[in-house]
């Protein structure tokens, strides 16, 4: 019986430039412009996280951004309401994710026609014919439904509109999608009309999730652990760990022991460690979200990047180090700095909240350059922050 192979030492400083590669974030305009970039960057990382905070541009568009430095909104509505090349579902959160990997999101959707949603469990049958006779006659948005007798809330972001919630199990269930967004205001249509099916394809297999779920991560990541590959989805690990395995017996992928990660397993393709990486340029500046995908598995930025991401948006003023809703700010391959910023909309004005120093950007050497980029590029940003 062949023994398994010596894990590969990897310090963090490859590991960081394979996944700054892998995430797209080594150059300024790796996929293009228009709606087709927005299209090839949500099929290139899997999904793009969509939020509701909005005290600067919410998550979904600033991620674009942080890839395609021309983004418009206006594209990511063509890529989902013309275009139809993404749909909106959950990931680990709810996303937009690439419409050709819509087979793989199948069975969820089955499973909770089957056997129900537990969010939307409390959702009477009554409303849920009201909003499907209503959903067959055209496109519906929550603010066309004005008979509803309004219900108590069972928890803080729950609807007061029964309607609403039998649209939200329509949603999750997949006999309705997200057509259209305008802010946060979704219009909801059936979903073999808004694609032009006659009937939902085929769904995929378990073997197929789990090929789909560890592919989309090495292709993201570059570097990958059962924790990254399985974010929020502790149960599919099992599957995940078994499909590693048959890999690297075939030298499909290569064990590595990522400089400081202790027990924890990581695995590579081959041709991403002989590729290694260069790292970007220096005065390349990211702000990124907080929910970008270099940021949202803190443990793992943590690991490669040295930096320990708090989200304070739901700590007491009194308690918060980094502020309300801090940005990482990348330059080069580093983490330098957090910046606690919000959008005066009104008076179109960027504000900045706090500026803290991390990582490298505590030492003294150098800051004024370092400070000299990144306001540049927080120029940039105001004006894609304040862009109608």
């Amino acid at each position: 019986m062949s023994r398994a192979p010596k894990p590969l030492p990897l310090t963090t400083t490859q590991a960081r430039q394979i996944w700054l590669h892998a995430q797209r974030l080594d150059e300024r305009t790796p996929f293009g412009e228009g709606p087709q970039a927005v299209a090839d960057t949500v099929a290139h990382l899997g999904y793009v996280q969509i939020d509701t905070i909005n005290v600067i541009e919410r998550c979904h568009h600033h991620i674009l951004f942080s890839r395609i430095p021309s983004y418009r909104r206006a594209d990511l509505r063509q890529a989902q309401s013309a275009d139809k090349c993404v749909f909106e579902y959950w990931t680990h959160a709810l996303s937009y994710i690439p419409a050709g990997d819509f087979r793989f999101f199948l069975p969820a959707m089955r499973e909770h026609r089957r056997e129900g949603h537990k969010w939307y469990a409390s959702v009477k049958p009554a409303d849920t014919r009201k909003v499907m006779r209503l959903l067959r006659a055209g496109p519906l948005t929550i603010r066309d439904i004005e008979d509803d007798v309004l219900t108590e809330k069972e928890h803080l972001w729950q609807s007061r509109k029964p309607s609403k919630r039998a649209l939200q199990l329509a949603f999750y269930t997949g006999v309705a999608t997200i057509s259209e967004r305008q802010g946060m205001l979704k219009t909801y249509e059936l979903m073999t009309r808004h694609f032009g099916w006659d009937k939902l394809p085929k769904p995929a297999s378990n073997k197929d999730i789990t090929a789909y779920l560890l592919d989309r991560a090495l292709r993201s990541q570059g570097v990958v652990s059962l924790d990254s590959i399985c974010h929020l989805d502790a149960p599919r690990k099992k599957a995940v760990a078994g499909m590693i395995a048959t890999r690297v017996r075939r030298g499909e992928l290569i064990p590595v022991a990522i400089e400081g990660a202790g027990k924890q397993e990581h695995w590579a393709q081959p041709a991403v460690l002989e590729a290694g990486g260069e790292g970007p340029s220096p005065d390349l500046v990211h702000i990124l979200s907080p929910f970008d995908p270099l940021i949202i598995q803190r443990k793992r930025t943590n690991l490669i990047f040295g930096y320990n991401h708090l989200f304070e948006a739901y700590v007491p003023k009194a308690k918060r180090k980094l502020g309300y809703f801090a940005l990482p700010v990348l330059v080069g391959e580093e983490i330098v700095a957090a910046l606690d910023l919000k959008t005066d909309r009104q008076a179109k004005k960027l504000l900045m909240q706090k500026w803290t120093w991390v990582g490298q950007g505590k030492k003294t050497a150098g800051r004024k350059d370092l400070k000299r980029v990144i306001e540049e590029e927080l120029h940039r940003f105001a004006q894609f922050q304040l862009a109608e």
